[in-house]
């Protein structure tokens, strides 16, 4: 048995994000027919076609979805490995870091979180962003750095979810009202 080609798990992270040979080969910086040529190889390997014609676009078989999560993981821990080891300077850090939240999450939260990140990084401004719906394809496509909200069925198994908290309503009126 031969070793695999590992650069092949780059392909297929970039192919499976995009859902399409031509965005991919963009995100590689490879040309559409050397993406084309990946993708055979690609499908050779796993004995799975991958993605599938569905209209003018490409859809990704079941297999294809199962693969996504443990792909990404795999090309960012290697990724990872090969990244020079350095300390991150709070202090020295500028950027502005786009979070989308709820209006009560900044009314409860904004605050504090401004604070304190102006006091441990003075370079860091924090822009919110209304969460006008649940779609999280802000993510995705990096307009957004940060997301709050309730976790549903339709997060992409691509986003990375962290449970900050748990909370509960609770209804409280004055007595004597109907």
């Amino acid at each position: 048995m031969s070793t695999p080609d590992l650069n092949l798990l780059f392909a297929l992270d970039a192919v499976l994000a995009e859902g399409s040979v031509a965005r991919a080969a963009q995100r590689l910086r490879l040309s559409p027919s050397a993406m084309s040529r990946a993708l055979m190889r690609l499908r050779e390997a796993t004995g799975d076609p991958l993605l599938v014609r569905a209209g003018r676009g490409l859809v990704p078989t079941p297999r294809a979805i199962e693969l996504r999560e443990r792909v990404r993981q795999v090309v960012q821990e290697g990724e990872a490995v090969l990244r020079p080891a350095r300390n991150l300077n709070l202090k020295q850090l500028v950027r502005t870091f786009t979070l989308r939240t709820s209006e009560g999450f900044v009314e409860n939260f904004g605050p504090d979180l401004i604070a304190r990140v102006g006091k441990e990084a003075p370079g860091v401004r924090l822009r919110f962003m209304q969460k006008r719906n649940k779609d999280s394809a802000s993510l995705r496509d990096g307009t957004v750095d940060l997301e709050t909200g309730v976790v549903g069925k339709t997060t992409g198994s691509e986003v990375r979810v962290q449970a900050l908290f748990r909370d509960r309503f609770i209804g409280v009126v004055r007595m004597g009202t109907r």
